[in-house]
Formats: C-alpha cells, sequence, structure tokens
C-alpha cells in the first residue's frame, strides 16, 4: 500500500519561504514521477510541479515558475518543494501524489493515483 505523509506547511508572511517534504512508502520510490499539487477554498485542485522518476526533468505551473523549486532523494523517498517569495495567492493546502504507472511526470491530477493528506500553507499579506 502506498503512503504519503506532507509536512512543513505553516503561516509565512508575504515574501517568505517554507519547504514542504512529502515522505513516500509501500513501492520502489525511485521508479516513480512524484507531484505537487493545492486547492484553495472554493476553487479546484490545481497542478504546481512534478518531479520524473530520476529527478532530470521537471515541470510547473507558470503561476509558480522561478519561485518553486521541486526535487527528490530517492535514498529517503521522499520530495521536496521549496517554495520562495510567496504570495498570499499561494495560499491552499497542498498535496503531494504519485501515479502508478512507472517513470513519467504529469500536470494532469487524473493521472495521479495516490495522494497524501495535504498541508495547509497560509500566506498573510
Amino acid at each position: 500500500q502506498v503512503q504519503l505523509v506532507e509536512s512543513g506547511g505553516g503561516l509565512v508572511q508575504a515574501g517568505g519561504s517554507l519547504r514542504l517534504s512529502c515522505a513516500a512508502s509501500g513501492r520502489t520510490f525511485s521508479m516513480y514521477a512524484m507531484g505537487w499539487f493545492r486547492q484553495a477554498p472554493g476553487k479546484e485542485r490545481e497542478f504546481v510541479a512534478a518531479i520524473n522518476w530520476s529527478g532530470g526533468s521537471t515541470y510547473y505551473a507558470d503561476s509558480v515558475k522561478g519561485r518553486f523549486t521541486i526535487s527528490r532523494d530517492n535514498a529517503k523517498n521522499t520530495v521536496y518543494l521549496q517554495m520562495n517569495s510567496l504570495k498570499p495567492e499561494d495560499t491552499a493546502v497542498y498535496y503531494c501524489a504519485t501515479p502508478r504507472a512507472q517513470f513519467s511526470a504529469y500536470r494532469d491530477h487524473k493521472r495521479y493515483d495516490y495522494w497524501g493528506q495535504g498541508t495547509q500553507v497560509t500566506v498573510s499579506s
């Protein structure tokens, strides 16, 4: 059973930084892509960033490009989302996710099969 556990959320002022972590278990972590998504109240879940199995390819939403960095440590079975220059519009519950299929990363949340419980990020103005 694949399990994903996010951590690192919190309250930060605009312009600040946070680093989210997602620890995975239940299968060979290094063979699967990982993604970060977010959902604000009253809005649909949206893609934030994704990384392929090796870490050699990364993908970002236009709204976070240049501010957020996704990375992974396959030895620790963990994926990270470094968030800099945070804005109030980044406020949301952030989820990590992984697909059932090996290797490739996707922007479409429907391609992801396993999800964490989410961690709240709140950016005050």
